[in-house]
């Protein structure tokens, strides 16, 4: 059990650690893709602004009309560092005019494709390639500016490259740390935990031998007085009593660990099938209708005891909950895993607290009037089904309770 809340403690750090880090690369992603655009994007309004040509340095001015990425400062050499091609087209966006002069590697055939490719995509900016574009419509035609953006792109990636690393590394460093920090931080309740165990274990040994002796007493008094209403409201509570501690110690070890699991490959059909049996007398006892379908032949590896008892859990529970002459239904079917189902027709399903029914101590009975349960029973079957790494619920429809336990 400590064990599992451990695992599910570093579970939801890890989770929580990706889910945070994921969220700041990605903020980051978005800035960088945004400023470089921004950046671009002021560089093509610059030379669309100076009719398609990169405005000449001034010395008397310190700095560019427009804010670079990485510094704002204007350089003579700005100008030859800016990799750009301007074309003009006339009212029938046919091509008029192209300035390539600050580009060697684009031919005149690729601007006609680059420029075919703006016009399909009717937007004043955008991206053709590694080209950054803005289109200016001018009283003589229309004015496009492509700007190449690959040293933006490739400064921008090595700085979410940096960033991908540092985040990875931190996340594995917080990682490592709460794997080793785990320990301490469920100490408390493994403590706790520890504590309610060694209690029900010592309550087991302090009750059972007063309960062994007061049931011997009382069959001494049965001898010499006879049998009473009294005497025999003593032996039914005092079992009742034997029967929950019991219960309780069951539990305690199967919570503990299933390394007391004796498992092995068995013919869960049968299995299934002889607890059936047994409880079709109780059944018709009660003037119920017990039916099953169990697929042949269903091999199973696990604990055959606790499996058995899983399903006389489930079929217990359903008689002593079912409508008066109403109905049982077991099935057992096998895809991947095998899954049993038990069902029993119950009026008041509608007022169940169908998630508390796994709760231990937890009966529907508000009144907790005594119906020969200690509200314990489901929580063993659920670790049960546990133990066997499977899962168990419990489900509603028209006026019947269901309960499927998937075993793997």
């Amino acid at each position: 059990m400590i064990g599992s809340l451990r695992k599910k403690f570093i579970s939801i750090s890890i989770v929580c650690i990706l889910v945070v880090f994921s969220g700041i690369f990605f903020f980051l992603l978005i800035f960088t893709r945004m400023q470089t655009n921004r950046s671009l994007d002021l560089l093509t309004d610059t030379i669309s602004s100076n009719d398609g040509i990169f405005p000449r340095f001034d010395p008397s001015k310190h700095h560019l009309p427009i804010q670079l990425l990485y510094s704002d400062i204007m350089a003579e050499e700005t100008r030859f560092s800016t990799r750009f091609f301007s074309v003009w087209l006339d009212d029938q966006q046919e091509i008029v005019d192209i300035n390539m002069d600050a580009v060697s590697t684009i031919t005149e055939q690729d601007v006609e494709g680059y420029i075919e490719k703006v016009l399909k995509k009717d937007t004043e900016r955008g991206w053709i390639s590694d080209y950054r574009y803005k289109v200016t419509d001018t009283e003589n035609g229309t004015t496009v500016v492509f700007v190449n953006g690959i040293i933006y792109k490739n400064m921008a990636n090595r700085l979410l490259f940096t960033a991908l690393f540092v985040l990875f590394g931190s996340a594995a460093l917080i990682v490592i740390l709460t794997i080793v920090v785990s320990k301490w931080a469920v100490r408390p309740v493994a403590e706790s935990y520890e504590k309610q165990r060694q209690f029900i274990t010592d309550a087991n040994h302090e009750l059972k031998t007063p309960l062994t002796l007061i049931l011997s007493n009382l069959d001494i008094v049965e001898s010499e007085l006879g049998k009473s209403e009294w005497l025999d409201d003593i032996r039914s509570e005092g079992e009742r009593m034997g029967l929950l501690i019991n219960q309780l110690v069951t539990l305690s070890r199967m919570d503990e660990s299933t390394d007391s699991l004796i498992q092995g490959d068995f013919d869960l059909s049968n299995a299934v099938a002889d607890t059936v049996s047994e409880f079709q007398g109780l059944a018709e006892e009660h003037h119920y209708t017990l039916t099953s379908l169990i697929s042949p032949s269903i091999q199973y590896h696990g604990d055959e005891s606790l499996i058995r008892r899983l399903t006389a859990i489930l079929l217990d529970n359903a008689i002593k909950y079912c409508d008066p002459d109403g109905k049982i239904q077991l099935s057992l079917t096998c895809r991947r895993y095998p899954v049993l189902t038990v069902e029993n027709t119950y009026k008041d399903v509608d007022h169940l607290e169908l998630n508390r029914l796994f709760d231990r101590f937890y009966r529907a009975d508000k009144a907790r009037t005594f119906s020969g349960s200690f509200g314990i029973g489901l929580s063993i079957a659920q670790s049960i089904v546990n133990s066997h790494k499977g899962n168990i619920s419990v489900y509603k429809k028209n006026d019947m309770i269901g309960f499927r336990a998937e075993l793997k």
